[in-house]
């Protein structure tokens, strides 16, 4: 066997023993329907049209691929009820928001292909898309090449929307979150919570506790955790360990 293909199998092996362990800290679901893709899983919310929350490990080794961009949105065949279609959003106003950013998916072809399934998109406006919420993105990918692990939970407070687009009625989040768990060294959770409008206010503004955002979804995003690590991680503003240029 050539070498160039032992590498490609012990690759996907890798892969697939990162995303089987990533499984252990899954979220718990509202909607119990539960969508598991190669390197993000999802529960989707079917009145919603789109995901209450996306789940993910992002690694630093996973940020050293290379691949570009496919732009193939396209429905998500694996949702039973069927997903969001390409024409919920034409003509809306609202970009297609990542809520699993393709920036985070350069592993390999099948990451980004998948990071742009519409289950994995929730409306948002183009401003908000293009500026905090991107910012909060690169600094999401800056920790995670320093730390080297990341665990990140994101999607749009359903429960608080600004109405509905297209025929399938695709909620437009009033606001977006992002929980982010980093295990290693101090071990240590942060969380935000911004509008889905343009702003100009710096990240800090919008760091909540992750007891607020649970609060505000009804989701408990690490069950898993032991609960003395988990209650004392979730009530936390403590900002220390994440470095966020002013």
């Amino acid at each position: 066997m050539k070498v160039k293909s032992i590498i490609t199998i012990l690759t996907i092996l890798l892969s697939n023993s990162i995303a089987s362990t990533a499984q252990e800290l899954l979220p718990t679901s509202t909607t119990h329907q539960i969508v598991k893709h190669s390197y993000y899983t999802l529960s989707y919310s079917e009145k919603d049209e789109q995901a209450e929350w996306v789940y993910y490990l992002l690694t630093a080794e996973m940020l050293k691929g290379k691949q570009q961009r496919t732009d193939d949105y396209r429905p998500d065949s694996l949702v039973s009820t069927i997903s969001a279609q390409l024409e919920d959003y034409r003509g809306s106003g609202y970009d297609r928001g990542h809520l699993c950013p393709a920036g985070d998916m350069k592993q390999n072809l099948i990451a980004m292909t998948e990071s742009f399934y519409l289950s994995n998109m929730s409306p948002q406006d183009k401003d908000f898309n293009a500026g905090i919420w991107n910012d909060l993105e690169i600094q999401v990918r800056q920790w995670a090449q320093t730390t080297g692990r990341l665990y990140v939970v994101t999607a749009g407070v359903l429960k608080q929307n600004k109405g509905k687009i297209g025929s399938n009625g695709v909620t437009v989040p009033q606001n977006f979150y992002k929980v982010i768990y980093d295990p290693k060294g101090q071990v240590k959770m942060i969380a935000f919570l911004i509008p889905n409008e343009n702003t100009i206010n710096p990240l800090q503004t919008y760091i909540v506790t992750v007891d607020y955002v649970e609060r505000l979804t009804g989701i408990d995003f690490f069950p898993e955790l032991p609960n003395s690590i988990e209650k004392r991680l979730e009530r936390s503003k403590d900002l220390s360990g994440w470095f966020i240029p002013k």
